[in-house]
């Protein structure tokens, strides 16, 4: 699989996802509650509001009510939405990783809306296509989403028909490669007063974090195994390993989870691209494998655990499967407890 724009690390705090358009997040785990659309939207007292967003403030009068969520091959966006109980505010989405940790959610993505566009080659929304589906906010994972040299609405052309824009946290400069956990929890905070909902925010926020700290304190003092993380038969450049992240959330996940990125020092960028030769050299105590729309990861997964057979992970066939949760958005908590249990087992 190959992409010609490199995989936004974003994506993702805890999460429940809310199944019906109704539907609020209640928990962690993902519970549904019908209510009205008053109750459910932030409608009522509260605004105006303005947010700070990469240098721009951004005033709402009322709740959005027609949102469009661009790619940038990230579901942060569209995942916290959904786990904040406001999927019926979606109008155009073009967010999805296929599979996610958290049950239904994939299957919630797929049956929103896409505003029926033709995507350019970015696989997004060009400018013209944007400004007529008439929004009132766009959500961007990065600045290049409203970069016009990549043919989209910039933030001055969406401001003019009164449309406010989002970009997430650490995206104001398109580079992810600093972003850390507390970025899943100011996208959920900022989405939050933006919608009237922060209380269901500052829920899960606090849900994640009791979470993360109970994993922390189980794994303290413990030796930290090399992992390498990569996508699942993507190609994002020249050498035979070009899909390797080396920096960004994932590597405070792992460090959350009690492990060590095997290749944070081969790059200071969020990908590293690595020869064959540079892979077999290190030595990988556990490989996680991150489905990107790929229906096959664990396929992936060992065919790279027989190709390098010399790697700790290949001598103790361990792997891990990850997505959505390995990102920017609502549920890097699951990733945590899922790898630190796979890190370290004798601690549960």
């Amino acid at each position: 699989m190959s992409r010609k724009r490199p995989v936004a690390i974003a994506v993702t705090a805890v999460t429940a996802l809310c199944l019906l358009a109704a539907g609020c997040a209640d928990s962690s785990t993902g519970t549904a509650s019908n209510k009205s659309p008053e109750a459910q939207a932030g409608s009522g007292s509260g605004y105006p509001v303005t947010v700070e967003n990469c240098g721009e403030k951004q005033t709402f009068t009322k709740a959005p009510e027609r949102v469009v969520v661009m790619n940038g091959m990230s579901v942060a966006e569209v995942s916290s939405l959904l786990a904040l109980g406001l999927g019926d505010r979606i109008i155009a989405n073009q967010q999805s990783y296929g599979k996610s940790e958290v049950e239904g959610r994939a299957e919630a993505i797929k049956a929103l809306p896409t505003g029926d566009v033709k995507l350019n080659d970015a696989y997004d929304i060009p400018r013209e296509a944007m400004l007529g589906l008439r929004p009132d906010l766009v959500l961007s994972v990065t600045s290049y989403g409203f970069d016009a040299k990549n043919g989209f609405a910039t933030r001055d052309d969406l401001s003019s028909v009164s449309a406010n824009s989002y970009i997430s946290p650490q995206g104001c400069d398109d580079d992810p490669s600093k972003m850390t956990v507390a970025d899943s929890y100011t996208l959920l905070r900022d989405l939050g007063k933006i919608f009237g909902v922060s209380d269901r925010a500052e829920k899960l926020i606090a849900e994640s974090e009791k979470r993360v700290d109970t994993i922390s304190a189980k794994i303290a003092g413990e030796d930290k195994p090399n992992v390498m993380v990569l996508f699942s038969n993507m190609a994002m450049g020249g050498n035979d390993f070009s899909a390797v992240v080396a920096n960004g959330i994932i590597n405070d996940i792992l460090t959350k989870a009690g492990g060590s990125n095997a290749f944070a020092n081969s790059s200071r960028t969020t990908f590293v691209d690595l020869s064959k030769e540079k892979v077999a050299a290190t030595a990988v105590d556990e490989l996680v494998v991150i489905s990107y729309n790929d229906p096959a990861p664990e396929a992936y997964a060992k065919k790279l655990l027989k190709e390098f057979p010399q790697w700790p992970a290949a001598k103790n066939n361990t792997y891990t499967i990850l997505s959505d949760s390995m990102y920017l958005g609502p549920s890097n908590d699951l990733a945590v407890d899922k790898l630190a249990r796979k890190l370290h087992p004798d601690a549960f």
